[in-house]
């Protein structure tokens, strides 16, 4: 796929078949054109990607993206794993085979045994999953949405579920349970504990005690992942026309960043008018539209808890806070949280436990490309903290039980 018109026809399949059902919202043209730009996409620089799409008499039918990823993480199997993505089909299983098989081809000459979809060429926030359920609301932005029909498609080809990806949602005039009050009692008693939102005036301070949560909180689960003070003063100057202060939070020990909580107006409210295009009218509109509060609904995209604060409450401290100061301004109705795959019991649980309700469920499939390697799913992660770790800086063992 090289010319200009291939490259219009792979974004215009997506619109041709979402706009058949409702709750559908076209992405923007500029954020899938930037997954496939190796000058925008830092996976190019240690990873491959290539796309194509399929016409019938000169329809456009369908397309499909694979891509090679060595820092993708095969979660307890030693088989290299290549993925796909952005799969548009018609209603037509040998469409779908066709696609499916050009993207196992590419792969299985390039060393992989096994493709994993749909996902991203990029960070699993985006485009990553299949939608099985919830097709009733409109997608957050950057969440997967297709026709209920693809998982037949699927499923009749051979792809299995590796594993399933919860959404929670809750709305902001629901309670927060009485656990979490009597833990954010307790710790609002303690002086040198404290949780605050941002300041936009005081920016790279907050990128460096992000950095500092990410880094900490992120070292467990092994996935080589860190990120600089001036990553985060790039990424937080960029996504300052978006940044509502009053819902990005941070809990301190004695002014050291022990937890983050971190939430963006959902942008779909804003990119479901926009027909895919943001040029400068769009933008106008969009600030035009900022000012006027028009978005009802904030998402969740980053949490963490430093490792030796997980078990003792701090993020019930941290949440209730916030949760206290939104509730005030009553600028949003609903919270989408982010996805968690069913092998991360513990982030299920704080879902259910702050009250959130399963809003929708998507899956992660693996195809095998032969009978070498056994179908295993997902291996659950303990991201739980060792006993003799969990002791508070204050000298009191286990703040909470």
């Amino acid at each position: 796929m090289h010319t200009k018109a291939d490259k219009r026809d792979f974004l215009a399949i997506s619109p041709k078949i979402g706009r058949g059902f409702p709750c559908y919202v076209q992405p923007l043209d500029k954020d899938i054109n930037d997954v496939f730009n190796p000058a925008k996409n830092k996976c190019y620089g240690f990873g491959k990607a290539t796309r194509w799409i399929l016409k019938d008499k000169g329809e456009v039918v369908g397309r499909i993206a694979a891509f090679i990823n060595d820092q993708y993480k095969n979660f307890g199997t030693e088989y290299p794993t290549g993925g796909i993505g952005f799969f548009e089909c018609i209603d037509s299983q040998a469409a779908a085979d066709m696609l499916f098989d050009q993207a196992a081809g590419w792969l299985r000459t390039r060393g992989m045994d096994a493709m994993d979809g749909p996902i991203n060429f990029g960070d699993r926030e985006r485009w990553w999953g299949l939608m099985v359920e919830g097709f009733n609301d409109e997608p957050i932005y950057g969440m997967a949405f297709n026709p209920p029909y693809y998982q037949k498609l699927f499923e009749n080809y051979g792809f299995k579920n590796f594993y399933n990806q919860f959404y929670f949602a809750m709305l902001i005039t629901d309670q927060l349970p009485e656990k979490y009050i009597e833990r954010h009692a307790r710790f609002k008693s303690k002086k040198d504990y404290s949780a605050r939102h941002i300041d936009l005036n005081n920016i790279e301070k907050h990128a460096e005690d992000f950095a500092t949560v990410y880094n900490a909180a992120w070292s467990q689960h092994n996935e080589g992942k860190t990120i600089t003070k001036e990553d985060m003063i790039r990424n937080f100057n960029e996504m300052k026309p978006i940044i509502d202060e009053e819902i990005i939070w941070f809990a301190y020990y004695k002014d050291e960043p022990i937890a983050m909580w971190i939430n963006i107006p959902d942008l779909n409210e804003y990119f479901k008018h926009f027909n895919g295009k943001f040029g400068l009218l769009e933008k106008l509109r969009f600030l035009w539209m900022k000012k006027k509060n028009v978005c009802e609904r904030f998402t969740g995209i980053a949490f963490g808890v430093v490792p030796k604060y997980q078990a003792l409450g701090i993020d019930a401290f941290m949440i209730t806070e916030g949760s206290i100061n939104i509730q005030k301004k009553r600028s949003y109705e609903k919270y989408e949280m982010g996805w968690t795959g069913d092998w991360n019991p513990r982030m299920l649980n704080i879902y259910k436990a702050l009250g959130g309700k399963l809003s929708r469920r998507l899956i992660t499939y693996r195809y095998i490309f032969d009978d070498r390697h056994p179908f295993d799913r997902h291996p659950v992660i303990d991201y739980s903290i060792p006993e003799q770790e969990v002791k508070g800086e204050s000298g009191d063992d286990k703040l909470s039980s």
